[in-house]
């Protein structure tokens, strides 16, 4: 196969690359008891007031504030209990000086009753088959009432398109009557291993051979991300066969996701398969280490990711390429990795010629975050992957950092960024950073 040329681009402008050509995945509607993590299509408002009336917040008496304007220890104000109403109840009586009614937690305040006083607050009587109450203390107008629309106004904002469905979101949802809701499509991201050396997790070790982590890894990542996967495996080196393969699972795939293939050697067929699919690449190296030979490209609406076969770059490069098209096609406004400040807990002594990403542990506290380096720094490296909850970010171009040095790091658990890339701690090198200060 002829050797394809490869000129190493940033990784932010691999990023704006793939921002510029991503599209959404459309709607469909579904339950709400089927809503669990999907995300919104649409803006969601209240649909009435909460609480929808005026009601009492604790068990006890509606009354008239007036009628223990001079009510005392010595003196208390005795009134006659009309009835009893529970939560889902309204008074039969309406509440006129002298008299109360009994009131559970939630239900609606009577007509006439200004006030509710909480039942420990009373002693309750029977007179002649008839029940009283007496207090003694001042009870002011408004107390103890929860009033229709302290909550939430009609017409409240309660969410917006691109929000994650939570169970507090459907808590909420479920209080305002929305039974189903619009929401994206999870798009289908087809995940093809390539390689002979490829032995499914089912099958005992042979020599030459590894087990194929790498589907299993990215499939893990992009359902986080909120996609469904479909896994194929090719493990012929043939051209012919690898293309018709190819074809196939981008009929049945929004994303298509290879891992491997997608180098130089005799045997990564790839980029020639782009080429004869006709499809956009849109670059094909990237000055980053691990993975610098990601190559991303578009054909007929579906996206092609041609990933590292090695674990850490190909994790690196799906959370960097992969998730923002997945979630931008869904209006998630923060679809990046999240871009924080911590400084080094330990020493990096390795090269940079292009921007490395580190597989490390953050440490988020109140006095600063510390991020540490995970293990093994090698692109086949697995282990490191196990206790990394982030990756540093070092700029290239230099000879190597320093402990206690700030850098930027990128997390892929939680809230994501809106960009990720503005901060000089991502592209601007120790040195570069140095000298500026010294300048100012």
């Amino acid at each position: 196969m002829p050797v394809v040329k490869r000129n190493p681009i940033p990784v932010s402008d691999a990023v704006k690359k793939i921002m510029e050509h991503t599209s959404l995945w459309g709607t469909e509607e579904v339950p709400l008891t089927e809503a669990d993590d999907r995300i919104l299509a649409d803006d969601l408002s209240a649909t009435h007031d909460v609480p929808p009336f005026n009601r009492s917040p604790y068990d006890g008496f509606a009354i008239l504030s007036k009628d223990t304007a001079e009510a005392s220890e010595t003196h208390p104000a005795k009134l006659h209990v009309l009835e009893t109403i529970g939560a889902g109840q309204v008074a039969v009586n309406q509440v006129k000086s002298g008299a109360a009614i009994r009131i559970m937690t939630g239900a609606q305040i009577p007509n006439g009753a200004d006030a509710v006083i909480m039942l420990e607050l009373v002693k309750e009587m029977d007179e002649h088959g008839e029940s009283y109450i007496e207090i003694k203390r001042n009870v002011k107008s408004n107390d103890n009432i929860s009033f229709q629309g302290e909550d939430t106004k009609k017409g409240t904002l309660l969410a917006e398109t691109g929000n994650r469905i939570t169970p507090g979101l459907i808590a909420v949802l479920a209080t305002f009557g929305y039974h189903t809701v619009n929401v994206f499509k999870k798009p289908i991201v087809g995940i093809l291993s390539t390689g002979t050396e490829l032995l499914d997790i089912k099958e005992p070790l042979q020599p030459g051979k590894i087990r194929n982590s790498n589907a299993y890894m990215v499939a893990a990542q992009v359902r986080a991300m909120g996609a469904k996967v479909n896994m194929y495996q090719h493990r012929e080196d043939d051209f012919e066969s690898l293309y018709e393969n190819v074809k196939e699972c981008l009929k049945e795939s929004d994303l298509l996701i290879t891992t491997g293939g997608v180098s130089v050697g005799d045997y990564d067929f790839l980029p020639a398969i782009y080429e004869k699919l006709g499809a956009h690449v849109l670059f094909n190296k990237v000055a980053m280490r691990p993975g610098s030979v990601t190559t991303v490209a578009v054909h007929e609406g579906k996206w092609l990711f041609g990933l590292s076969g090695n674990p850490s770059a190909c994790f690196v490069g799906c959370e960097l390429f992969v998730r923002p098209v997945v979630q931008s096609g869904m209006k998630v406004r923060k679809p990046h990795c999240k871009a924080v400040k911590a400084v080094l807990g330990a020493d990096f002594p390795k090269a940079n010629p292009f921007t490395r990403f580190v597989r490390a542990v953050l440490t988020e506290g109140v006095e600063g975050n510390v991020v540490t380096p995970a293990g093994l720094d090698k692109s086949g490296s697995v282990s490191s992957l196990l206790a990394a909850n982030a990756f540093i970010v070092l700029p290239g171009g230099t000879r190597g950092w320093e402990k206690e040095s700030e850098v930027g790091v990128l997390t892929w658990n939680g809230e994501g960024s809106e960009w990720p890339w503005d901060s000089p701690l991502f592209f601007k090198s120790q040195a570069t950073r140095t000298a500026e200060k010294q300048q100012s």
